[in-house]
């Protein structure tokens, strides 16, 4: 990785930063995109030859206008991590359909919001695009159906792109994540209602993974521009099985699914 030049969108804290520190200790040139400009401007300070750009990647206009900055200030791009997401749990008749709609906006659109601003760039490096995907992609769950739609979204037009891109030399490739132990699982835990329905999972499906092996098998994904990036290795085998993972998802105990129901409706 050394003197590659990485874009990272939400890189300000989690994955983005935790994948941003190692890629910067393997001699990456590393711009860090984050809507939290305190946040990313502090981790670009920590890290050598990387930059901070304050910028929602829901904002057509400013990443364009950001990818150009990017590409001025470094000479050109050489690998896109389109890492930026966010999670609004609960039951889909409950929800405010305003923040049902910023996740899919956020997670899909922004992730394509992105594509369109780098890619040129990676043409011209004949580069390396890695879209941040999840088990969510792979299975439904009830509770999370903007997250699921949203990563199966991503999930699927990563997989278009792949096929488009080869004859530009382009490389894409997807990664896949268990619940890792961030600030967006730990704000969901931290509800009751969504805490009590996880709780009923069978490992390793309900388990919480450490962040530092999950930085590990991305990077290593990077360095490789693997087309399938696994955090946790037993998600390997689960492809394999996502034909009948939602008939398996759809019978879960109804009591279950009551409970955290009323749990919400009741605050």
């Amino acid at each position: 990785m050394r003197d590659q030049v990485v874009v990272i969108t939400g890189a300000g804290r989690g994955l983005g930063e935790g994948m941003a520190r190692r890629l910067a200790a393997k001699g990456a040139r590393v711009a860090l995109l984050d809507r939290e400009r305190e946040l990313v401007e502090k981790v670009a300070a920590d890290l050598p030859s990387a930059r901070a750009w304050a910028v929602d990647v829901t904002d057509a206009a400013a990443l364009e206008r950001v990818a150009d900055e990017v590409t001025q200030h470094f000479g050109g791009v050489d690998v896109v991590v389109a890492n930026a997401g966010i999670g609004k749990g609960g039951p889909f008749l409950l929800q405010d359909q305003a923040e049902f709609e910023r996740v899919i906006e956020v997670n899909l659109l922004g992730s394509t919001r992105t594509a369109f601003a780098f890619l040129p760039a990676l043409v011209e490096s004949r580069g390396y695009f890695l879209q941040i995907a999840s088990l969510a992609a792979i299975t439904p769950a009830p509770f999370m159906s903007a997250y699921c739609a949203s990563k199966s979204g991503v999930e699927a037009f990563a997989h278009s792109l792949r096929g488009e891109l080869r004859h530009h030399g382009v490389r894409v490739g997807v990664a896949y994540l268990a619940f890792t132990d961030t600030d967006m699982v730990r704000e969901a835990d931290a509800d009751p209602a969504l805490a009590s329905l996880r709780s009923t999972l069978p490992p390793p499906f309900g388990s919480t993974f450490p962040v530092p092996p999950a930085i590990d098998r991305l990077v290593v994904g990077i360095e490789g521009r693997k087309a399938h990036v696994y955090a946790q290795p037993w998600l390997r085998v689960l492809p394999f099985l996502r034909g009948g993972l939602p008939s398996a998802v759809g019978i879960m105990p109804n009591r279950d699914l009551k409970r955290a129901e009323q749990m919400i409706r009741e605050r």
